[in-house]
């Protein structure tokens, strides 16, 4: 599975507003609804379930990057939606760092290969040290999305 294939690079926000872990997932839901990713009036409920996962086992992996992920019952196909900040946010990461850069993944409750498909891809990538830096430095949506599809045309790098 590729970026291209569950990104939703319309709901990408290159410089996130919250200064917190709760608001930035808040943020990043919010901004998949406006881009018409979740069900109408969706966007509580699946904030909730993924801070209630959040709080359950932190999602910042380290070095500077977090993947808050929860599966839903709200949505019909894998979504995720890109944030930075570059103040950096407290995820309670594994390494005590701050994060920078969140890929934020909702997936149905149905398909749970996809969602592991999609986990896989995220986590491939983000082992990167080359990926991981120019994900950091990538200050506009059109950056983050050349960033991905580059990622996915050469999975190597």
């Amino acid at each position: 599975m590729k970026f291209a294939d569950f990104v939703c690079f319309e709901a990408t926000i290159p410089e996130l507003q919250a200064k917190d872990r709760d608001s930035a997932i808040v943020e990043l839901v919010t901004s998949l609804e406006k881009a018409g990713k979740l069900g109408e009036g969706d966007s509580e409920d699946i904030a909730r379930a993924v801070i209630k996962r959040e709080n359950e086992a932190s999602t910042g992996l380290g070095k500077g990057v977090a993947v808050p992920h929860v599966k839903h019952q709200a949505v019909k196909d894998v979504v995720a939606a890109v944030g930075q900040s570059s103040t950096g946010i407290d995820f309670s990461a594994l390494d005590k760092q701050l994060v920078y850069s969140i890929i934020l993944l909702i997936s149905p409750t149905a398909d749970p290969d996809k969602h592991l498909r999609a986990m896989e891809n995220i986590f491939r990538n983000l082992q990167l040290d080359k990926f991981r830096k120019f994900l950091r430095q990538s200050h506009s949506p059109e950056w983050i999305e050349d960033l991905l599809r580059e990622a996915d045309e050469n999975p190597s790098w």
